[in-house]
């Protein structure tokens, strides 16, 4: 059967006999669609994922029927329906209630955008932010994601996981050049991830975006590990990585400790 999701040892390539594929794929039709691809043809798709095309166009149309996908007979697009898949999540996560007010007094403070986010793969996603001012070419939103290799906020994140974990991630990240800043080479990156480790925040000097700067901080949980980052951004015309470690850092780190105080305290409520 096409869509059995078990290969003939009874398991998908090791995953084990749990596993269907079938949702796997259709998941992977709507990761398909993004910010730089709001719009797909169905060759488009069924290249993007590996599919056939009567594999795509059955995933699609069954995305259709369930809302989640909208097509002009040739063009397909994601609906708003989709937001529903991450609610349940964003809305048991207490972290963005927690961090918000701790963000707007920040922002209050440095009159600077703020943000918190955590890692997802290869990516950071943002769970809470507090804007002041359009700093970037794209937009960032709750749900917005990005490399997490090219961020502070990814970098903190990454220093703060379990060593093995961290060589698995500098193992299969694709370092893709963003902009003449971006640290390309992985025995590069692992030495920054490791200074970061070491002391407690990251700042990303024009890595992810020409004109960008932004600094980080970890949150931890109660037993010391590291369950989210929030970061401060600007421009470069504003700011240097010598002012921001001035400026910023403290009052970044104090927040930091300020939201780690409160979601502990909630975990024991």
């Amino acid at each position: 059967m096409a869509d059995s999701g078990t290969d003939s040892s009874g398991t998908d390539g090791g995953r084990g006999p749990h596993f269907v594929q079938s949702l796997e794929r259709g998941l992977a039709v709507i990761r398909t669609f993004s910010a730089e691809t709001p719009e797909l043809t169905l060759t488009e798709v069924a290249k993007a994922t590996g599919l056939s095309r009567a594999a795509a166009r059955r995933f699609l149309l069954t995305l259709a029927d369930l809302g989640y996908v909208r097509s002009d007979g040739r063009l397909f697009r994601l609906t708003p329906r989709v937001l529903d898949l991450g609610y349940p999540y964003l809305s048991s996560l207490s972290l963005a209630d927690v961090a918000a007010p701790h963000l707007e007094q920040l922002v209050a403070t440095v009159r600077e955008s703020s943000s918190a986010a955590v890692l997802d793969g290869e990516d950071i996603v943002y769970v809470s932010r507090v804007p002041t001012r359009r700093i970037m070419t794209v937009s960032i939103s709750i749900g917005t994601r990005f490399p997490a290799y090219a961020t502070s906020l990814g970098r903190v994140l990454l220093a703060g996981l379990p060593p093995a974990e961290r060589e698995a991630f500098l193992e299969r990240a694709a370092l893709a050049r963003l902009t003449p800043r971006t640290i390309t080479s992985r025995e590069d990156l692992a030495a920054e991830l490791e200074t970061v480790r070491a002391q407690g925040w990251s700042i990303v000097d024009q890595e992810l975006e020409l004109g960008l700067i932004s600094v980080a901080a970890p949150v931890h949980d109660e037993q010391g590990r590291v369950v989210a980052a929030i970061n401060v951004s600007t421009h470069a015309s504003r700011a240097t990585p010598e002012s921001i470690r001035q400026d910023l850092v403290p009052v970044l780190l104090d927040t930091a400790a300020g939201i780690e105080a409160d979601l502990h305290k909630n975990s024991r409520s």
